[in-house]
């Protein structure tokens, strides 16, 4: 089951080993000057409590993340990335509150990251502004990482935020014990519309008037946008099934793919499963779902990180 080393008691040690990634690092050459100026996360300590809203300073500008819970050891954080036109509450709120998951983040911290400018009550960024890359928003993440003292994470990703988590994992593998992508597009090529993936709200009244009426208040539009064209200007994610190609590259951390019957972004999960490594690879394919399975789907989707206390 995903996240089966973690439920052992895995710790760092793992990690420790030397990366089969270490090209796709040296890409990154400015992002790894920068971490090398911190201290190792070993060295930091987290303290008793940063539950609550922060703006983390970063390589590639300011991120607004929120905290829930207190440190549980050198247990990993359970960090969020949320779809493209959401945010953090938008998209997990309903989630999260869900009683099996409240069970779970009792043991666990839970670190909730905005993509710049996407959470509630965000300024407008000015003219001229330049939106951080996929890749860059990838490069952010260590830099949580390290003002928190978090040694390592269990990403959960929808839509853009999948793809970012799954960037993240690529470039930094030794900081992810395990990935839930839901509705993740590995292409660069081609996009769908944001509305049409959320095929479910057509018949269901009552979500459409709530996240019509909230994305259009707690999402700066101007913002939005900026995170919509550079998401459609993605690359593609590079990754290949080990033994398919010399060198293949893919995520090493145990992974569960998650998307809805319904939703348009299921052949590209079908494709995404196909680059990954089958034995730490977990598909599941929800009946009567779309693209927002964690709200329409919450009692199967909390099943996905059941994760032990231990």
């Amino acid at each position: 089951m995903l996240l089966s080393a973690v439920k052992e008691g895995r710790g760092m040690e793992d990690a420790e080993e030397e990366s089969s990634f270490t090209d796709t690092a040296q890409l990154h050459a400015p992002l790894s000057e920068h971490l090398s100026l911190h201290p190792p996360f070993s060295s930091l300590v987290m303290p008793e409590c940063w539950d609550g809203e922060h703006d983390i300073e970063t390589p590639y500008g300011m991120l607004h993340v929120v905290i829930r819970g207190t440190p549980k050891g050198n247990r990993p954080v359970i960090l969020t990335y949320h779809d493209v036109g959401l945010n953090h509450k938008l998209c997990f709120n309903t989630f999260f509150n869900y009683e099996d998951m409240q069970e779970i983040t009792k043991h666990f911290v839970v670190c909730h990251v905005d993509a710049p400018g996407q959470q509630m009550g965000a300024s407008q960024f000015p003219q001229g502004y330049q939106y951080p890359t996929m890749e860059n928003l990838a490069g952010m993440l260590p830099s949580i990482m390290q003002h928190f003292g978090f040694q390592s994470v269990i990403g959960i990703g929808v839509g853009a935020g999948a793809y970012v988590l799954a960037k993240f994992a690529l470039i930094f593998p030794e900081l992810v014990e395990g990935l839930v992508l839901v509705n993740i597009d590995p292409n660069g090529k081609g996009w769908i519309d944001w509305a049409a993936s959320k095929e479910e709200l057509m018949n269901n009244t009552e979500l459409v008037q709530n996240y019509r009426q909230q994305i259009g208040s707690c999402v700066n539009q101007s913002n939005l946008q900026l995170f919509w064209n550079m998401y459609n200007s993605r690359r593609d994610l590079e990754m290949n099934r080990p033994g398919t190609v010399p060198n293949a590259k893919t995520l090493r951390a145990p992974v569960m793919l998650v998307v809805g019957d319904n939703a348009p972004a299921e052949d590209s999960v079908v494709e995404c499963n196909s680059k990954l490594d089958p034995t730490n690879t977990t598909f599941l394919k929800m009946a009567d779902s779309g693209g927002l399975p964690q709200v329409t789907q919450v009692k199967a989707c909390a099943g996905c990180v059941e994760i032990s206390s231990v």
